[in-house]
């Protein structure tokens, strides 16, 4: 113990192979983190393990490959009831006094149901579809649904909806982002994406760029608490505008932008001044209920002469199933849903790790309790927060969405190394800083480039899942639990998914 602190050991051991190492020096070059040195006296590099968030960055730099990171062996006594990380937590709040923060989703081991949940397949009566060689729809309409059929005066079926709707070319969007949180290079990356695509990108509650204003038609606009960015033109600009209630890493928390990331563009984009902080408070202090929330949703509509759709955005809490059907009847034209092991720039890290719900069983419940009521038609439903691949998008459709948002997994795309240490404003992989000189560290040709590939890429095996089941459409997928079995559940478990057993008959 020193002035009263208890130092630590570094969590990550930088380990140099000398024999390999040709003293370039391009890991001290870039590392933001400061970790890499060189030692004159010596000739040879040295490491300041402290300061290594294990990015990746110098062993995926290094010309000769002498670099590898590994976790620290210095550990704690072995103790179930304490363990290491336990310990260091209450030593590190014992030093500082002040919340633990975190970045991306939780670390802890919960159950992913989405691994617990298998897909059926076609067989002998209901025949496979190529989609190779077959129509296969993967477009979906997001928004109010007629509810009655109509036809002309000539007895023809009238296809026009009747609300505004956001069509998606694949039933996947790029969730919320704020610029600020992530660099302009990233959302850069994301609006080029979303448009070529076919697909929406969402804005976050950061207000949107100037530039990207010609990316409007595939935008989501933002708005949340603390206003920032809102006015007449930036509500016009997207395809529709997304109120946001709560946020999955964090529920019943507001959002937290530091100072240092607020330079020049940031300001003027959130109307907020240079350099402080962007602070939005937990709740909206104009909404205590779901009518202070329909009026908001009507104002939005007013403002936009009810061209654009209006989404309410919260986070899945226990009582997810009754507050959903309260915003189907606010006149929200979309809910969306963002499950607790959603990703963040910055949360307390006790919120992050054990408030909340699974995104799966808060799909599952919002879906009955709106069919059970009959105004499942009256709102889109979109979920989001730790949607891994292609099959977790087919899942969470046969579950009852009609889309789903991705976070993570385009952060993934973009080249992030989850060191979760978004917060600092050192992304070694120019996403989630401010500083110009990591930010041209990501291309945005080429991220771009990357999030084509992969949606595109799921998008096809999306067809090739949907036919081995004999869908030939999202729609036809959509809420199609019948399709869906599970394994390793328990009966609640599997009464709130509404699906059987594996290996139960229908």
């Amino acid at each position: 113990m020193e002035n009263g602190k208890i130092y630590l050991s570094p969590e990550y051991e930088v380990v140099r192979s000398d024999e390999k190492c040709i003293r370039c020096r391009v890991c001290e070059r870039q590392c933001a983190d400061d970790v890499h040195y060189y030692d004159a006296d010596a000739d040879r590099m040295c490491a300041l393990d402290e300061n290594c968030v294990n990015c990746h960055r110098c062993v995926s730099v290094c010309p000769t490959h002498a670099l590898k990171i590994k976790v620290s062996e210095n550990r704690f006594r072995e103790n179930d009831n304490w363990s290491d990380t336990k310990v260091r937590e209450v030593y590190l709040q014992a030093n500082s006094g002040g919340v633990m923060l975190g970045a991306m989703g939780t670390p802890l081991k919960y159950p992913t149901y989405w691994d617990k949940i298998l897909i059926n397949a076609s067989q002998v009566t209901n025949p496979s579809i190529d989609p190779l060689r077959e129509p296969m729809e993967t477009r979906t309409f997001l928004g109010k649904k007629n509810q009655k059929t109509v036809r002309d005066a000539d007895g023809r079926l009238v296809t026009k909806f009747t609300s505004p709707q956001i069509e998606l070319d694949a039933p996947i969007m790029f969730s919320a982002m704020s610029y600020g949180s992530i660099s302009y290079n990233a959302h850069a990356s994301l609006a080029r994406a979303a448009t070529e695509l076919g697909i929406c990108y969402n804005t976050g509650e950061g207000g949107l760029h100037e530039d990207f204003y010609p990316y409007g038609a595939n935008t989501i606009v933002q708005v949340a608490s603390g206003r920032f960015g809102v006015h007449a033109d930036y509500l016009m600009a997207g395809a529709g505008i997304e109120i946001k209630m709560g946020q999955g890493a964090k529920p019943g928390i507001g959002g937290h932008l530091p100072g240092r990331k607020v330079g020049p563009d940031v300001s003027r984009t959130r109307m907020i001044p240079e350099g402080s902080d962007a602070i939005s408070p937990a709740p909206h202090h104009d909404i205590y209920s779901i009518e202070d929330l329909r009026q908001l949703v009507y104002s939005l509509k007013e403002a936009t002469a009810y061209r654009k759709p209006v989404i309410v955005k919260i986070s899945a809490v226990h009582n997810v199933a009754a507050i959903a059907s309260g915003i189907a009847r606010s006149g929200a034209d979309i809910i969306a849903i963002d499950g607790f092991k959603g990703g963040t720039g910055a949360a307390p890290s006790r919120i992050r790790d054990n408030v909340g719900i699974p995104i799966e069983l808060a799909l599952g419940a919002v879906d009955s309790r709106l069919r059970e009521e009959g105004i499942r038609d009256e709102v889109s439903v979109v979920v989001g927060g730790s949607i891994h691949s292609s099959t977790d998008v087919v899942k969470a459709i046969a579950l009852g969405a009609d889309a789903v948002y991705i976070g993570t997994a385009a952060l993934l795309a973009l080249g992030c190394h989850l060191c979760r240490s978004c917060h600092k404003n050192n992304c070694n992989w120019g996403i989630a800083t401010q500083n110009p000189t990591l930010v041209k560290r990501l291309n945005p040709d080429y991220g771009a480039r990357r999030l084509v590939n992969l949606v595109s890429a799921w998008k096809h095996e999306i067809m090739e899942v949907m036919g081995g089941m004999g869908i030939n459409s999202i729609e036809a997928l959509r809420g199609n639990r019948l399709m869906l079995r599970g394994v390793d559940l328990n009966e609640k478990e599997l009464e709130i998914l509404g699906i059987k057993y594996a290996g139960e008959s229908i």
